[in-house]
């Protein structure tokens, strides 16, 4: 019965999901990026619309499994999504051993080819990067150095590295696991320590295992945003859903690899649009460290907005309420028009 209704369910968001419009477009395939061929999905209703690139989380966790619940964004943009190596479609081409260098400068490269193929291949001279997650922290860097690609820069679930200085949250975790009397997860928190440089894949890996299921919100978006996602995704066939987890645990190799980064030493200074949109009680990513950052940051426009009633995976969680201020807030910056026209 379980996978009788899956089916039924695959079904109908497929067909929910057709893009019939006269100027619309849904294309997907591999693209040879870095080396390697690596998928990438571009849907939207109207080619006329901004074009965004995300850059997805995880790592490894590729955005695919969210069309469905994003459904609303592709009538007012064009929306690329691309698996990075070590996720999703791009993972179960080529399998661990076809996945080439993975370290945070190849990611961060690959965007930049990715950024190219979708700029030849619209025929637009800008896209509007949006970035959740760990995509953040590459979203950051394309952001900085490359105004002249991009129209904008949209971070949720930001992520803001201190040099592991900042142990904030961290000593919020082991506040909230103290309370709740967890004491196993209590004792694995204390043994990792709070300087996240020093953390292994697994450490880095158990750390966010343990803030997700300990928090009753995000342990709820995990299951009825993520995990129904994921079941019910009408592009992942059962061998598919088995190949996305493993690559999410391949990709965990690229965790470490972050958590020495400064944000602020690499840089306050944007050349280009810059928008935060996080949830107001996500405690993986807290809004407190991506505010004090947005505080610093100087662009020719700068927003920051809550996403009420979501932890991480805000934008997931809420579609509409982050498609809404895409459209008030971002949208009007990217096509030079008043909101509502």
């Amino acid at each position: 019965m379980l996978l009788t209704y899956r089916a039924l369910k695959r079904a109908s968001l497929a067909k929910k999901l057709r893009i019939t419009t006269p100027n619309g477009i849904d294309e997907s395939s591999y693209v040879r990026v870095g080396g390697i061929d690596q998928w990438i999905s571009i849907r939207g209703e109207d080619l006329s619309n901004p074009v965004i690139l995300e850059i997805h989380g995880g790592p490894g966790a590729s955005n695919l499994i969210f069309i469905p619940r994003t459904r609303a964004w592709e009538r007012h943009f064009t929306i690329v999504r691309w698996d990075m190596r070590g996720a999703g479609r791009t993972f179960a081409a080529g399998g661990p051993a076809g996945q080439g260098e993975m370290t945070l400068d190849r990611v961060y490269q690959d965007a930049l080819e990715v950024t190219e193929y979708v700029r030849e291949r619209l025929g637009v001279a800008r896209l509007l990067l949006v970035a959740n997650s760990f995509g953040t922290v590459t979203g950051l860097r394309l952001a900085r150095n490359h105004p002249e690609l991009y129209s904008a820069y949209v971070g949720t679930d930001q992520n803001i590295i201190g040099g592991g200085r900042d142990t904030s949250s961290y000593e919020a975790l082991l506040a909230r696991l103290e309370k709740a009397g967890k004491k196993k997860e209590l004792a694995k928190t204390v043994a990792m320590g709070p300087d996240r440089t020093a953390w292994s894949a697994h450490e880095w890996a158990d750390h966010a295992k343990i803030v997700t299921t300990t928090d009753p919100l995000t342990y709820d978006t995990m299951k009825t945003v993520v995990i129904r996602s994921l079941w019910f995704s009408p592009f992942h066939t059962l061998r598919g859903l088995r190949t996305y987890l493993k690559g999410m645990s391949f990709s965990e190799q690229l965790g470490p690899q972050a958590m020495a980064i400064d944000e602020r030493a690499e840089g306050t200074s944007f050349r280009l649009p810059f928008f935060i949109f996080q949830g107001d009680s996500d405690v993986l990513t807290p809004p407190e460290p991506a505010h004090r950052f947005y505080e610093q940051v100087t662009a020719p426009v700068k927003d920051f907005a809550l996403i009420r009633n979501a932890s991480h995976f805000a934008a997931f969680r809420h579609p509409e309420q982050f498609l809404e201020l895409m459209l008030s807030t971002v949208r009007p910056v990217v096509t030079g028009q008043a909101a509502g026209r």
